[in-house]
């Protein structure tokens, strides 16, 4: 007879929007013990599995903490509590997590301060709450109450009030095995509740096996960044799109590049800092799609994209919001394990914004393998590829633009080209991660020669600014006295003339430090490195901040209008790196906007 041995979840904290599935280990009929599932409508020897999800509803009040979601909120902001838009961030655990959040939580008063004011330029009976709102971001006699930089802070009645009689009430949520919280369910525990039944009468068997979670926690939510105008782009037709929000010029596009640091690279050893349920694959994914799909750039350039993950999630959830998706896995000549978990560059495109016209797949292991043939002494080719062969790989596509007036009037269609990779992360090899970027940009190189087309080159090249490999694809060339080229134990980088390149690529984020002055871009170039042009950092974890991501564009053919606005210390946790409950990789999104500069005869 069919019977339960265990129940239990991969992670005790449910999260709104985050589905959970419970592992089941069953007893087969024929003494085996398995997890696959016994559905009705398929029983086994007349029996089969019956779940049910229960919300547990008390007559307890409790408030959830807006800056710790696991934690119980004990202390309200009084100015939020009164503004019902600004009620579910005015919680906090303790005072020390109410002053660290002081820098942050006050931008949401000025904001609710200038709406109001906005909203009541010609009503003189403005409410007394939005009176105290507005005096709470202005008037010094408020300010001198702060404590530690922030106002004092009440225990609401809700909260301080403690209730100890009055019993508990199960409400059925679920029938199926798996369940995803809602909204209702915040701040409540949930059961979870798996017995045998009788497949021709329905009726239970034995006792159920229950399981309870942690209480219900809404999705933390990070403070939205802005597309920001580095080029005129505000006076040049951009408009608001009403839809999502987004700022776009017509004829313009977007493109994203975001290293969403795979599954099994999330590992709680490397980001012991991270909660467990923030870093669990199940709150991320579902973190990472909302923050991809917000963005709704016209193409989405993503690394260590799992080869299971990219077809059972990112290319069908992706594919609902109008994308196409390409894909390139990395070959797994090194890597070992499951093919399905080897991760690799994903590049999405909007139906309606492009076509699809060409790809090219670049692997690192082949080229290597020439490479070896031609130059190694046969001595030496083992070493040699065990040092060349890394499983890196650049994923290219050829696309047809479907908009703006870019069509010239000799019928020439609009193409675009972007290059999506991952170089290879050990820092060691030096000579590797050159030799990469260079056979990249050759084999780009040949597609430039056969047509007249914009470039882009995107993607997480593990490699900081002022780097070989960063200096050759914005100088063209690497200075001889680099000292990364005295790492060059296999001679693949001799002779170093050949280290060059003839497209112009710039990186589309140094326009926030090269823009004319003016643009309000003042606060957005402290972000920035002010030596090498790129951002301070796009990596953040607690071993290593500095900037690995860049968007490269071919600046004769195209121009930057807008780039997606940089996290600094205000915009991540005070108390934590990446990945966090808010951002749920080590790497920071890139996004750019650029249009195509007219056509020049040739």
């Amino acid at each position: 007879m069919l019977s339960v041995i265990r129940v239990h979840l991969p992670s005790e904290i449910p999260i709104v929007g985050c589905e959970l599935t419970p592992y089941v280990l069953v007893r087969r009929p024929d003494k085996s013990a398995a997890t696959d599932d016994v559905p009705e409508s398929s029983p086994l020897d007349g029996y089969f599995l019956r779940y049910r999800w229960f919300r547990v509803q008390s007559d307890k009040k409790v408030t959830i903490c807006s800056v710790h979601p696991t934690e119980q909120a004990t202390l309200q902001c009084v100015f939020c509590s009164k503004r019902p838009a600004l009620v579910s961030k005015s919680y906090h655990c303790s005072p020390k997590c109410f002053t660290d959040a002081w820098q942050h939580h006050k931008t949401l008063h000025e904001r609710a301060a200038a709406e109001n004011n906005n909203g009541n330029n010609n009503n003189n009976n403005n409410n007394e709450e939005d009176n105290d709102l507005s005096r709470a971001n202005s008037a010094p006699s408020v300010l001198s109450s702060l404590s530690n930089g922030g106002p004092t802070p009440f225990y609401p009645s809700s909260i301080a009030q403690k209730n100890n009689g009055g019993g508990e009430t199960l409400i059925e949520v679920g029938g199926c095995k798996t369940y995803t919280p809602t909204a209702d369910d915040i701040g409540y525990v949930l059961k979870f509740e798996c017995v045998v039944a009788v497949a021709e009468s329905k009726q239970s068997v034995g006792h159920p096996s229950t399981i309870l979670t942690s209480r219900v926690i809404p999705a933390p939510s990070p403070r939205p960044r802005r597309l920001i105008p580095v080029n005129g782009a505000d006076a040049m037709g951009g408009h608001l799109d009403h839809q999502d929000g987004r700022i776009q010029s017509a004829g313009s596009f977007t493109v994203l590049s975001y290293n969403i640091l795979s599954d099994t690279s999330a590992s709680s050893d490397l980001y012991s800092y991270c909660p467990p349920w923030a870093l669990s694959w199940p709150y991320r994914r579902q973190n990472l799609l909302r923050e991809i799909v917000a963005y709704r750039a016209d193409v989405v350039c993503l690394q260590e994209v799992q080869s299971d993950h990219f077809h059972e999630i990112f290319a069908p959830e992706l594919d609902k919001h109008g994308y196409q998706a390409l894909y390139k896995r990395k070959t797994n000549e090194v890597l070992s394990g499951s093919t399905s978990a080897i991760d690799g560059c994903a590049t999405f495109f909007r139906r309606d914004r492009f076509a699809h016209v060409k790809k090219y797949d670049v692997e690192f292991n082949k080229a290597a393998q020439s490479l070896t043939e031609a130059i190694i002494p046969p001595a030496q080719k083992r070493s040699a590829l065990n040092r060349l062969v890394k499983d890196n790989i650049a994923l290219i596509v050829v696309l047809e633009a479907k908009f703006g007036n870019h069509q010239p009037t000799d019928g020439k269609r609009q193409l675009i080209c972007v290059a999506n990779t991952h170089v290879n992360v050990q820092q060691e090899l030096k000579d590797v991660k050159l030799w990469q970027v260079h056979t990249l940009l050759k084999g780009l190189e040949k597609i430039a020669a056969s047509a007249d087309i914009p470039m882009l080159v995107c993607g997480d090249f593990n490699t900081l600014p002022g780097s070989a490999p960063h200096s050759l694809l914005v100088y063209g060339k690497v200075d001889p006295q680099h000292p990364d080229l005295m790492v060059d134990p296999l001679g693949i980088l001799r002779p170093q003339t050949k280290l060059t390149h003839q497209l112009p690529l710039v990186s589309a984020y140094s326009s926030f430090v090269r823009s004319v002055m003016g643009l309000g871009l003042e606060q957005h170039r402290r972000k920035m490195d002010l030596n090498t042009n790129e951002p301070l950092f796009t990596n953040c974890t607690r071993d290593f901040i500095g900037t690995h991501d860049y968007i490269f564009y071919t600046a004769d053919t195209l121009m930057v209008e807008s780039l997606l606005e940089l996290l600094d210390e205000d915009g991540l946790r005070k108390d934590t790196a990446l990945p966090s409950p808010e951002w749920s990789s080590s790497h920071i999104a890139l996004l750019a906007e650029f249009r195509c500069m007219p056509r020049t005869r040739r």
